[in-house]
């Protein structure tokens, strides 16, 4: 299977620490990645080294086929901030279909985008007036308008009630099937079981890239949640040998 994203010793430094040590992963193409980890393990900076707008220290990032943040990017890669980014001023209708006009999409692709993401109710009102919960769901329906090949989801689905989370993976699955490629960050290790593949990161260091099941075999337990802290344990404790040796 074609690799959608490529990850080659990837060091990010900001502020004057290092937030990224050396990384390297591959996303394959179709897929829903989970990349998991707790905050300020560095998910963010990853992402965003992804779309090209993190100044890279050293390594390189390649995204189908070209350098991040490459011009023949701009309309084939979605990101998902997790601050929303849509206009207060404006309706979750309009904002879907400025969106859309952006990116030479019409009205009724704007609108099935919207419907996707569970706001057809909420279609005519102004973003100002929505819950956080809800303000993410627009700016992700604006995200979708374009049909991107690749899809960066920082925390899509933090703030949603358990029904619409579920939903909403159920949604991201069925673009997999499509041939979109997602890679999509948590903090929440039960969502980890929804992914395909899991990169699981920490204090900046890549400790695994594999599927669920592969991580639960490699660790002995089904949770998931305590095969993470595993991982953490047998990782520290291996640092630990090398320093003292």
């Amino acid at each position: 299977m074609q690799d959608a994203i490529a990850l080659r010793d990837l060091v990010v430094d900001r502020g004057g620490r290092r937030v990224l040590s050396g990384i390297n992963a591959t996303v394959p193409c179709g897929t829903v990645t989970g990349l998991l980890g707790p905050s300020g393990s560095g998910k963010t900076t990853l992402l965003r080294a992804l779309v090209g707008v993190q100044v890279v220290t050293a390594g390189a990032v390649t995204v189908l086929g070209h350098p991040a943040g490459a011009a023949p990017l701009r309309r084939r890669v979605g990101y998902l901030t997790q601050t929303p980014s849509v206009y207060a001023d404006l309706t979750v209708r309009e904002n879907a279909r400025y969106f859309a006009a952006l990116q030479g999409k019409g009205a009724a692709q704007a609108d099935q985008a919207v419907a996707d993401v569970g706001l057809r109710a909420a279609a005519g009102q102004l973003v100002a007036t929505l819950s956080g919960g809800q303000r993410s769901r627009a700016a992700l329906a604006c995200t979708l308008v374009g049909d991107p090949e690749l899809l960066v989801l920082d925390e899509p689905t933090v703030g949603q009630d358990p029904v619409l989370r579920a939903e909403l993976w159920a949604r991201f699955h069925a673009l997999a099937a499509a041939g979109t490629t997602l890679l999509i960050s948590s903090h929440v290790m039960d969502e980890a079981a929804r992914c395909d593949r899991l990169l699981l990161i920490r204090e900046g260091r890549l400790i695994a890239n594999e599927t669920p099941a592969a991580v639960r075999a490699a660790t002995g337990v089904h949770d998931l949640e305590e095969a993470f802290l595993r991982m953490i344990q047998a990782g520290e404790a291996g640092t630990a040998g090398q320093e003292a040796s």
